[in-house]
């Protein structure tokens, strides 16, 4: 089995209403690349990453060389290929090595008759819990859907997502307002939600003393973890001094040096994997196996996916040993996707991880075409701009003093 081509197209698939976080936004659409790669017997991996256009495309398509010939089934000569750590230092290639990993496995496992999770050890789980990932929403100009911005409007979103999808744990993304108004929203939350579990997270960009005074007024609530208060790892590290809720990072540990220096200095107690940000499937399998033996937690991290990444996330889930918590998705806020049958449902707060061999979804060409067009009519946008406030920009730690409500 040898790889004979490789594709890259952009797409912009809607959200349901534009998204508010502590950097910017997104702008109501979702911009990926979804990443095929072709066998040499017509069969067709894919993968998928963030961002698009030009510039991704062509870093996609400029790795053929590295490609063309090689036997996907190499996942080990595939990452020193493309992911060398001394050519890293010119070619930041981790996220570009992340989607032709996930779309070699996917080729692998259809021509073996496996399952990527197969490829990984296994499956010890058939589904994957979700957390609800409430946003702060601009509202939706055709639609009217979204608007939130208090504590009444996040509660009776997060209870119109509970009935219809099940989630049992509420993830806040804060960042947006100041840090007493997103409490108000938090507490608003465990009231409304007395049994379910709870988790705040402000994309790092409080001060460590803002970080330690929220802590502090919401320690009565159910916490999973307080997640990214603060930046870096000696910001995490003074925050958990203070604040008796286990901590969580997507953002400061993300490659095994990081790792290292957070276990060997108990700096962080539950890790957030992404199957993007570590550099593939594999490498986050792996860190949570190293987590698993030093007694650490982990969860599954979600960077904004369709659903090809969605299922290596189900994968990925499938097969982590420590998964002690539900996983972050922002897929339910997605309006279609590019997957055949449209989106995976959720049962229960959970999505089945997929029975078909590879990653077990097949790309929907009319939808990858129909959202191909839709980017090329939208364009992309700026993850950290914010479209209703064009001369606004994050400054991070911060302490924030605007109106709650502008």
């Amino acid at each position: 089995m040898r790889i004979v081509d490789l594709r890259a197209t952009t797409v912009a698939v809607p959200l349901e209403a534009p998204l508010r976080h502590a950097n910017g936004a997104h702008w109501g659409r979702f911009i990926r690349t979804v990443v095929e790669v072709v066998g040499d017997d017509g069969r067709v991996g894919l993968g998928e990453m963030g961002g698009g256009g030009g510039s991704a495309e062509g870093a996609i398509l400029a790795l053929k060389p590295y490609l063309i010939g090689h036997d996907p089934l190499q996942l080990e000569q595939l990452r020193w290929k493309i992911m060398n750590p001394v050519g890293s230092l010119y070619n930041a290639r981790a996220q570009l090595h992340a989607a032709i990993e996930m779309a070699c496995m996917d080729l692998a496992g259809q021509a073996l008759g496996v399952r990527a999770c197969d490829l990984l050890g296994g499956s010890l789980r058939e589904e994957v819990p979700f957390a609800s990932y409430l946003f702060f929403r601009f509202r939706d100009s055709a639609t009217g859907v979204g608007g939130e911005s208090g504590p009444e409007e996040i509660v009776a979103h997060a209870r119109d997502l509970r009935e219809r999808h099940g989630f049992r744990t509420h993830k806040l993304k804060a960042g947006v307002f100041p840090p007493d108004h997103e409490v108000e929203v938090f507490r608003a939350l465990g009231a409304a939600f007395p049994e379910d579990r709870l988790r705040i997270d402000p994309n790092s960009v409080w001060t460590v003393e803002e970080a330690i005074r929220v802590g502090r007024a919401i320690l009565d609530l159910r916490n999973d973890y307080f997640e990214d208060p603060t930046w870096g790892l000696e910001g995490m590290r003074r925050v958990r001094q203070f604040v008796p809720i286990p901590t969580a990072t997507n953002a400061v540990v993300v490659n095994f040096e990081q790792l290292a220096q957070s276990i060997r200095h108990d700096l962080v107690d539950v890790i957030l994997l992404d199957t993007t940000f570590w550099g593939g499937l594999r490498q986050a399998h792996k860190a949570g196996t190293v987590l698993e033996t030093f007694q650490y937690g982990a969860a599954v991290h979600s960077s904004g996916e369709l659903g090809i990444q969605l299922a290596s996330m189900l994968h990925l889930g499938a097969a982590l040993p420590n998964l002690g918590f539900a996983a972050d998705a922002h897929y339910h806020h997605l309006a279609d996707d590019i997957i055949q049958g449209g989106k995976m449902a959720y049962r229960d707060g959970a999505i089945a991880v997929p029975q078909g061999t590879g990653l077990g979804v097949t790309l929907d060409r009319d939808r990858l075409a129909r959202y191909a067009e839709h980017y090329r009519e939208t364009g992309g946008y700026a993850y950290d701009r914010d479209p209703e406030r064009p001369d606004w920009y994050s400054v991070f730690p911060e302490r924030r003093f605007a109106d709650p409500l502008a």
